[in-house]
């Protein structure tokens, strides 16, 4: 037998105020056909004034908690993974917990962009797996509308706020394929590509929160390959193949490269998992936006081989294998 992390909540929260593409032909060069062709983006939210990161978290944490029927002082940790935190310190995960009524265990954050939930889901098993926690709340939470350079079409139409969470808890396995939970996790960065994607304001280099820069090519191009690669070696770390696998859950950037790496994997898009259309790139909380979008619809159910998969700024990028 062997210790595995489970799925057994999940839930998301979205700000309400939806921004359809048609808003930005007011202060844009821009279209709604320019947007959409390029990226597949429909329309994205955008958090309100008094809303921060800490408060979405929060939301998502508490419809997961509701999915699963858990109550919040069972967890014994909280990991949250995003790029705009309420305050340079302390983590937005600790805000979460006080919220949440917790008055024990442990709560940080991880920073990894885009690929920040992969990364924050890989090390929550990993303190499941070795038995440093029982339950683990895990979040993706952004408000990258804070970040914007509104007057950069290409950047500031692509992206969107809100969270999504799940509750990961240990259970018993046989240490094969067939067994519910976290199968395998594969994590990459190369600091090379800084300069791709990055936003250029932070505490010690320019006392700015700064705004997002991206070389949309260069970031495409890296992706697609970077994604495909990374989901194989998951899955053959797993024990499986692109058959085995029902659902991809990739983070939700562009839609041509959601297309373009379901190819590479040899995945049709009838197994793979895309809201981007409506949410824009909601950075690390896309991918439990995704998954919680997906249950909710019923296309998730418990059996499922889920493969998620994403790449952000650093450069880093990675995957996970479960099944739910």
């Amino acid at each position: 037998m062997v210790r595995r992390a489970v799925v057994c909540g999940v839930g998301h929260y979205l700000p309400a105020r939806v921004v359809p593409n048609a808003e930005f032909e007011k202060s844009l060069e821009t279209s709604d056909e320019w947007i959409r062709t390029r990226s597949g983006i429909e329309s994205r939210h955008f958090a309100a004034e008094d809303e921060k990161t800490s408060d979405l978290a929060t939301h998502a944490a508490l419809a997961a908690l509701s999915q699963g029927g858990i109550a919040a002082d069972s967890i014994d940790g909280i990991v949250v993974a995003t790029s705009t935190p309420d305050l340079t310190f302390p983590s937005v995960a600790t805000m979460v917990q006080a919220r949440l009524g917790m008055t024990k265990g442990f709560a940080f954050d991880v920073q990894a962009v885009c690929a920040g939930f992969v990364f924050a889901l890989a090390n929550a098993t990993a303190l499941i797996v070795s038995g440093q926690a029982n339950r683990v709340l895990v979040i993706g939470a952004e408000t990258f509308s804070r970040i914007m350079d509104w007057t950069d079409r290409s950047t500031c139409v692509l992206f969107g706020d809100g969270a999504g969470a799940l509750v990961l808890e240990a259970a018993e396995g046989d240490g094969t394929p067939a067994d519910r939970g976290v199968l395998a996790s594969d994590l990459n960065s190369d600091g090379r590509h800084r300069d791709i994607l990055y936003v250029d304001g932070g505490v010690s280099a320019t006392q700015t929160t700064g705004v997002l820069k991206m070389e949309g090519k260069e970031v495409f191009r890296h992706a697609v390959e970077k994604l495909a690669q990374t989901a194989h070696t998951s899955l053959e770390k797993a024990g499986l193949t692109a058959e085995d696998v029902d659902w991809v859950v990739p983070h939700q950037a562009n839609l041509r490269i959601i297309t373009r790496t379901a190819q590479k994997m040899g995945v049709g898009m009838d197994r793979v998992v895309v809201t981007v259309q409506n949410h824009g790139n909601t950075s690390a909380a896309s991918i439990p936006l995704a998954l919680s979008t997906a249950v909710s619809e019923g296309l998730i159910i418990p059996g499922n081989v889920i493969v998620t998969e994403a790449i952000g700024g650093g450069l880093s990028w990675g995957s996970v294998v479960m099944r739910w």
